[in-house]
């Protein structure tokens, strides 16, 4: 795999100033050519709270792993010798040909974050990818919400990378905001930060009967006990959640109990506020049909005449406005019993 140039970052690190513990490693692999294409996704790995004290590990003699950035399952990682940050998703070696097998058929896509490294130690796999600045979540929580004249260029990224992978036959599953990341520091370049919890196909069919997702994101379909669902059907669903919480600031199906929250999606009951343009309360509404049949693919979100808008056409550059109700402060998985706001 060729490693894409990644800016030098002014961080310097005093491993002086961190616990420190060496990790043995028995290779390092730096492609991903020997990769089977007929391997499972991995479960991603649980970490220790973002909040305990700074400590490094040293891996390879080549990065030093620091802690979990906050919300994510990645960690912060510096490469020693140049002090350049990057992030590490940290797995078992069993699993590892499990997690790349996404990145595997999607290698160089410009909306997936490219893998720099990858290097396997006697009972770990440390995968190296590019920093970012921040997740789409975040983001929106802190500017409220997005007007569209923003939200647009950003969610036609969104989109663009959700395409890719339905044409190269991967299903994301638990698509949400914040598993998107920014890959400059103005916030105008998006990519997807992993393909944790994916489901390569190996065949046409999309059919899945497994229950995964986040509770505000899942579609009313996975919520039925019995039936089977599209997956690429069911991730365009989530679509049409990323893009209502990115203009609106809330999720459009919310509840205290995760009873009631399911309740209002299995009845698909949301409201579109009036300050949307036609285009945009559109684009959601063909989203969010409760017959997946009816929904929009990702292919064509993309011909939607919200992006062809006059008003907006000038955001094909993508670059990115400014801002200006409220995005929770977390999100929890769909096995969690927790409520989803």
């Amino acid at each position: 795999m060729t490693s894409a140039r990644i800016a030098k970052s002014n961080l310097r690190l005093d491993i002086r100033d961190v616990g420190e513990k060496q990790t043995d490693f028995e290779k390092t692999a730096v492609g991903l050519g020997n990769l089977s294409p007929n391997l499972q996704p991995a479960t991603p790995p649980t970490f220790p709270n973002s909040k305990e004290p700074l400590t490094a590990t040293k891996i390879g003699d080549k990065y030093l792993l620091l802690n979990r950035l906050e919300g994510g399952i990645l960690r912060r990682c510096i490469h020693i010798e140049s002090q350049q940050e990057y992030v590490c998703k940290v797995v078992k070696n069993e699993r590892y040909r499990n997690v790349l097998r996404g990145h595997f058929r999607l290698d160089s896509h410009p909306r997936i974050n490219p893998i720099v490294e990858v290097l396997v130690g006697k009972a770990n796999t440390y995968i190296v990818f590019q920093r970012c600045y921040g997740d789409l979540h975040s983001y929106v929580r802190f500017k409220k919400n997005l007007p569209e004249r923003e939200a647009l260029p950003l969610f036609r990224q969104v989109a663009s990378a959700v395409r890719a992978c339905h044409s190269a036959g991967i299903v994301l599953r638990d698509l949400k905001l914040r598993k998107f990341v920014f890959k400059d520091p103005q916030k105008t370049q998006l990519k997807l930060e992993t393909l944790d919890d994916a489901v390569v196909l190996d065949e046409d069919s999309d059919v899945l009967n497994d229950k995964h997702g986040c509770p505000a994101y899942v579609s009313p379909e996975i919520l039925s006990p019995t039936s089977n669902y599209s997956g690429r059907a069911a991730d365009c669903w989530s679509l049409g959640v990323m893009l209502y919480t990115m203009l609106v600031g809330r999720y459009p199906f919310h509840d205290i109990e995760p009873s009631g929250l399911f309740n209002k999606i299995r009845r698909g009951c949301y409201t579109v506020p009036d300050h949307l343009s036609s285009k945009a309360k559109c684009l959601i509404r063909s989203l969010l049909r409760m017959d997946p049949s009816e929904r929009l693919t990702a292919e064509e979100v993309l011909d939607h005449p919200w992006f062809r808008d006059s008003k907006f056409v000038d955001e094909f550059k993508e670059t990115a406005g400014s801002t200006d109700q409220m995005v929770p402060d977390k999100e929890f998985n769909f096995e969690d019993d927790s409520p989803s706001i």
